[in-house]
């Protein structure tokens, strides 16, 4: 066996990052020593694995085509060297989840890994599903806790929870208190909503199918507490989960405005690379979830 596990751990860097520069510097080699290791996996096997475009480095087909074995090879000897170092403590685990999870589920999780394993190594990001997704298929996230559904060859969904959008308005909105909705009030309401690309906004745009054409462009805001706030304020009617408004439905801030007719409930998954090595932090994680 000609390739070493530093090489291909400067593979798999530049694959991420596409600059050696980067990918040196997020295993601690120095430029150089990492540049040659990547030449020097290429030159053993006479092939290239990337295409310089413009200052980057780009996988090609073959790079592309070996990546997710060198990942899981990678990912199963950090798991070996746990155990020949007979820690009970779990490897490093990278979690994803979009804003609604992050915020009212993610970090009860956290809390308890931590607490059952102390000394785990654990980063939580916090981004919308399609940026999620695209760390996982990048192999940049080990999982994935997304809103959104997907379809990508590389990725496996897990059901997970299910959770309901609930339109609201303020207290003092003259839609308050009433019964239901109508699509001709749907149509007509001046909308605050989350961005194209979230999980959220994606179950809502389902949900008003062969409406959407005739609504007004909306306010977009990239965080639920601005939807709230700007919802409370008057400017208009909102759509979150469940999840994020108990508080305020309990203080009065918000009122929920039904829309029987329309299918406001959705699913939660997570989100894994089909070609990923399911290291013992990752099951651990799964199981509490």
């Amino acid at each position: 066996m000609r390739f070493t596990l530093r090489q291909l751990a400067v593979f798999l860097e530049t694959a991420r990052t596409g600059k050696i520069s980067q990918a040196a510097e997020r295993l601690n080699l120095s430029q150089s020593a990492a540049s040659n290791a990547l030449k020097e996996l290429e030159r053993q096997y006479g092939i290239l694995l990337f295409d310089r475009v413009g200052k980057r480095l780009v996988l090609n087909d073959l790079g592309r085509a070996i990546r997710p074995r060198a990942e899981a090879l990678l990912d199963q000897a950090e798991d070996l060297e746990q155990d020949l170092l007979q820690q009970t403590d779990l490897g490093e685990l990278k979690v994803g989840a979009t804003l609604t999870i992050g915020n009212y589920l993610a970090v009860g999780i956290l809390t308890q890994y931590r607490s059952e394993h102390p000394n785990a190594r654990i980063g939580l990001e916090v981004a919308n599903t399609s940026q999620v997704v695209d760390k996982v298929a990048n192999f940049e996230l080990d999982i994935g806790m997304i809103e959104g559904e997907v379809n990508h060859p590389d990725l496996e969904l897990i059901p997970w929870k299910n959770d309901e959008l609930v339109i609201i308005c303020a207290p003092d909105h003259p839609w308050a208190g009433r019964p239901w909705l109508t699509d001709e009030d749907l149509v007509r309401a001046r909308w605050i909503l989350r961005e194209s690309g979230s999980g959220t906004r994606q179950a809502f745009d389902r949900a008003m199918h062969g409406l959407l054409a005739r609504f007004e462009p909306p306010l977009e805001l990239q965080h639920t507490e601005a939807i709230k706030r700007a919802v409370e304020a008057g400017l208009g009617l909102g759509c979150l989960s469940m999840l994020t408004l108990r508080e305020a439905f309990a203080r009065g801030s918000l009122v929920p405005l039904p829309v029987n007719h329309r299918p406001m409930d959705r699913q939660f998954y997570l989100v894994l690379h089909r070609n990923k090595f399911r290291s013992r932090a990752i099951e651990q994680w799964i199981n509490l979830c």
